[in-house]
Formats: structure tokens, C-alpha cells, sequence
């Protein structure tokens, strides 16, 4: 009885209202159609171009995107279908070839060419067809095979009966339990971060999509020759920012596979081994450093 009752109040709870800094972010983006879908992104315009993807939004970049554009006179912030600002539908059935369909559509809607892409996580499985400018990826489960997803990630994978309960019934409480196991120990978002997170996901009843937009962990395995052929056959430089306490993406045995696939790839281990799986956010300095790093290398 009690389940039933909860399973039809949670849907009318309304989301949690947007930070200023949140609303801010989202009233300076702008939007394009995919076909009859609405695509969030940010645009700082200029002379040249750095492009950047994302997984929980693209405001998981705010903290070095002040950094990004005194670096690059263009940079491109998208969030995603299914992620942030932009269009969740449902029932959608979700794939990286379609995120990879919609990033191109961008980049001509753009007039883009040569783009410097700075990817994470979910990104990071966008960015293996891309053969020009160059690449950063950072930890993204990128190999199946050392990949750990976590307890929930795995119940609504695979779209089964629990998934639209589950879905239903998340709340921040579960969203911030679960989303600390993968920050360092002495890394932990603040609280208003993660409502900022919580509250992009909750956006458009984003919550509800989300066992949808997880497809990708299916698809990453099925397609696993495909898309790991596609990155390593590459001959654009590629750099790949990895926090080692990552538990989604173990080291050193990523590493080791990842040094074996694209042995001529460069690699930054962040110095803190505190760092986790969001580098961008735990250690913004030391993300940006490496990244820009990588740039000035070229």
C-alpha cells in the first residue's frame, strides 16, 4: 500500500528550483533542432574553436570554463539528448550513434571544422569516429572490460521491470549517496553542487529518462570492436586527464589496456591520488593544467 502511494506521489513532487548560478548558465545557452528535438548548448563566439562534451550536463564544466575561453576564443559547451537543458523524451530509444549524429549536426549548424574536442565519461564514446583537431578524453569507460558500473547504473541497464520504479522513486538523497562513490574522500562536492546536478537531471523530468540514456553500457559492449577499432586506428593526437581513484574505471588495469590500445596517446595522471572520477570538478586547476598542457604541446 505504501509503495503504491509513494510511486504516485513521487512523479508531483516538483523539481528543485535552479541555483542563480544554475539559471545563469542556462539563460546565456542556446538551443538548435535536431530533427523535431530541442539540443541545449553554450557558445562563447571568436576567431577560433574549442569544443567540449559532457556527461551529467555541461555545467560539470563550470569551473574551468572561465579558463577554456581566456584559452580559446570559441568554445562549445552541449548538453547531450537526455542530459541537462536539452530534450528528454520518453520512451526514446537512446544510442551513442545518435549523440554522435546530433554533436555533428551541431558542428555544421556551427560552420565547426577542426574542432578540439574535451570529453568526459559518456563523451568519451562520442569522440572515436572523430578524425580531425584533436582529442582529450578523460575518465571514460571507454574499454568494457574495465569498466565497473555502479549498483543502480547496473539495475536499470537493462531496462527490465525494476527501471521505471526505480526511476521513479530516485530523489536527491539517492542521487547524492550514490553519485559521492565516485569523488575522492577528501573531493566531495558541496551540497549546493550536487542540487545543481540533481536539479539539471530533475529538469524536463530528466530522472525518468535517465534508464534510457544508459543504453550505452549495452551498447559500448556490443559494439566494442567497432568503437575501440574506430579510436585506436586515429592519427589525430589524442591526450587522455585520468583521476586514479576512479572505482568505475580501475587503476592501474585501465591504464595498462588503454597504454596497449593507443600506446602513442599521452597520459596525465593527476598528481593528488585523492582524484577521482570527476577531474574537472575535484582538482579544476590540475585538469585544466594538463589539458592546456596537451595544447601547447602541438
Amino acid at each position: 500500500m505504501w509503495a503504491v502511494l509513494l510511486l504516485a506521489a513521487y512523479p508531483h513532487i516538483p523539481p528543485p528550483q535552479l541555483s542563480p548560478d544554475l539559471q545563469s548558465w542556462k539563460s546565456s545557452g542556446k538551443f538548435f533542432t535536431y530533427k523535431v528535438l530541442l539540443i541545449s548548448y553554450q557558445d562563447s563566439v571568436g576567431d577560433s574553436c574549442g569544443f567540449t562534451r559532457f556527461p551529467t550536463s555541461s555545467y560539470d564544466w563550470y569551473k574551468i570554463w572561465e579558463g577554456l575561453t581566456l584559452r580559446f576564443h570559441r568554445v562549445i559547451a552541449l548538453d547531450f539528448l537526455g542530459v541537462g537543458f536539452s530534450d528528454k523524451p520518453r520512451p526514446h530509444h537512446k544510442s551513442i550513434f545518435e549523440q554522435v549524429s546530433i554533436v555533428e549536426a551541431l558542428s555544421r549548424h556551427l560552420g565547426l571544422q577542426n574542432l578540439r574536442i574535451k570529453s568526459h565519461d559518456y563523451g568519451d564514446n562520442c569522440c572515436s569516429g572523430n578524425r580531425s583537431g584533436q582529442v582529450c578524453l578523460s575518465n571514460g569507460g571507454i574499454f568494457p572490460e574495465t569498466h565497473r558500473p555502479l549498483l543502480l547504473q547496473k539495475l536499470l541497464k537493462d531496462g527490465g521491470v525494476l527501471s521505471p520504479i526505480l526511476t521513479q522513486l530516485m530523489n536527491f538523497f539517492v542521487f547524492s549517496r550514490g553519485l559521492t562513490t565516485v569523488f575522492g574522500l577528501y573531493t566531495w562536492p558541496s551540497e549546493s553542487e550536487l542540487w545543481d546536478m540533481w536539479a539539471g537531471i530533475r529538469n524536463n523530468d530528466g530522472k525518468l529518462a535517465i534508464d534510457g540514456l544508459l543504453q550505452y553500457i549495452n551498447q559500448r559492449k556490443k559494439f566494442r570492436k567497432r568503437w575501440v577499432g574506430a579510436l585506436a586506428s586515429v592519427t589525430i593526437p589524442i591526450h587522455f586527464i585520468y583521476g586514479p581513484l576512479d572505482p568505475v574505471n580501475l587503476y592501474p588495469e585501465f591504464l595498462e589496456l588503454y597504454g596497449k590500445t593507443l600506446p602513442w596517446s599521452t597520459v596525465s595522471i593527476l598528481n593528488d591520488h585523492h582524484i577521482s572520477h570527476y577531474p574537472q570538478i575535484e582538482d579544476a586547476i590540475g585538469s585544466l593544467n594538463a589539458y592546456m598542457g596537451f595544447i601547447n604541446s602541438l
